[in-house]
């Protein structure tokens, strides 16, 4: 039976974020959120009009959606996740427009394993540095990303 959208969501956010206490995970699902309601770009043809499955699902965006890195079986996948309560709770919360404050409107974040975040990520500029929250470094879209 295939994940519904809100089961699918708890899931990424506890594989991408379950190390990163209450706020990374709503950091992470705000990104979703931004990246869903955004008014240009990529991922505005890619929600159409505010599909967040769409953009969970959007080939190449978040590891844990990937069942092969780099050649090798990723572990780490939603597949394998079992959401607890807080991650069904920040799903809701996101699900129903809400973002994190120390986000901004960013679109864009990684885990750079290094206490440095880049000035600007991905690479081309589509994105520069608004905040570090625990382990990731969050980017808010630049006028390049206007015309991806």
């Amino acid at each position: 039976m295939p994940l519904t959208t809100r089961e699918l969501l708890a899931k990424l956010i506890k594989c991408e974020a379950g190390g990163e206490g209450d706020d990374g995970m709503r950091a992470v699902a705000s990104v979703i959120v931004n990246r869903a309601q955004v008014p240009n770009g990529e991922f505005a043809r890619v929600s159409q009009g505010g599909d967040i499955r769409r953009i969970i699902e959007q080939q190449g965006q978040f590891t844990c959606m990937k069942e092969v890195v780099a050649g090798a079986y990723n572990s780490q996948n939603v597949w394998n996740m079992d959401p607890e309560q807080i991650h069904y709770e920040i799903a809701d919360w996101a699900i129903a427009g809400n973002t994190f404050s120390g986000t901004g409107n960013c679109l864009f974040y990684f885990n750079p394993f290094n206490p440095q975040c880049p000035p600007y990520f991905p690479p081309g500029g589509a994105g520069v540095i608004f905040n570090r929250i625990n382990q990731h470094c969050y980017y808010s879209p630049t006028s390049v990303y206007a015309t991806t």
